[in-house]
């Protein structure tokens, strides 16, 4: 069976809680171009992990991301993606990374948004928790996709306003120029048809 975390004793009911919410972790980091940025969490055989991201800002909004187990067997990998999720059961003890690449570009930082969360294995045994409880726990998961769900949200509100105001400013900047050029158009056809009736002197 599968749980958040083990409570064993009723009175550290809060605690647990507490200590549930802290669970899932949210990040906010910046890939600067021709780099990656590496994380790693420490997994015990059964227990479960999801990476979920989201590319804000920068370049064509896409990043390279792989998840590798501790002998460095690549359990996840997404080229050139703006968003994704990797969820992995380990299948042995030690330290699993996950990387964010921006190597494909040499100009272009990139801003990206993410969010670890996981599930502790708790053998049938030890798991001796009240009905109350586990339903603390079920709330617990429901919650965390509620939040990823919303921080995701927020991102894409963020790229279609920052779309949306890139596209007023470029359709300000051309209906400037469309004017200039009609001015300058105009003025030149009033200087032709001047000159074009313009009566010579010959002395």
């Amino acid at each position: 069976m599968t749980v958040l975390l083990s409570w064993r004793h009723t009175p550290w009911l809060v605690l647990s809680i507490l200590s549930l919410v802290s669970f899932a972790f949210a990040h906010m980091i910046e890939v600067t171009a021709s780099r990656k940025e590496c994380f790693f969490e420490d997994l015990h055989e059964h227990d479960q992990m999801t990476v979920t991201y989201q590319v804000g800002e920068g370049g064509h909004l896409d990043i390279d991301f792989w998840l590798t187990d501790p002998e460095n067997n690549v359990l996840a990998k997404h080229i050139r993606e703006s968003t994704g999720t990797a969820s992995i059961t380990a299948e042995k003890d030690g330290r699993h990374e996950y990387c964010f690449s921006n190597q494909m570009s040499t100009v272009a930082d990139k801003t990206v948004s993410f969010n670890v969360h996981g599930i502790i294995y708790v053998s049938e045994e030890a798991d001796v928790t009240a009905p109350v409880e586990r339903e603390i726990r079920s709330l617990a998961i429901g919650l965390t996709s509620v939040k990823d769900e919303q921080e995701y949200i927020v991102v894409r509100e963020r790229r279609h306003r920052d779309t949306a105001e890139s596209t007023c400013d470029r359709v300000k900047w051309w209906s400037v120029l469309q004017a200039l050029v009609l001015f300058a158009v105009v003025a030149w056809q009033v200087y032709y048809l001047k000159s074009f009736f313009e009566v010579k002197r010959v002395i």
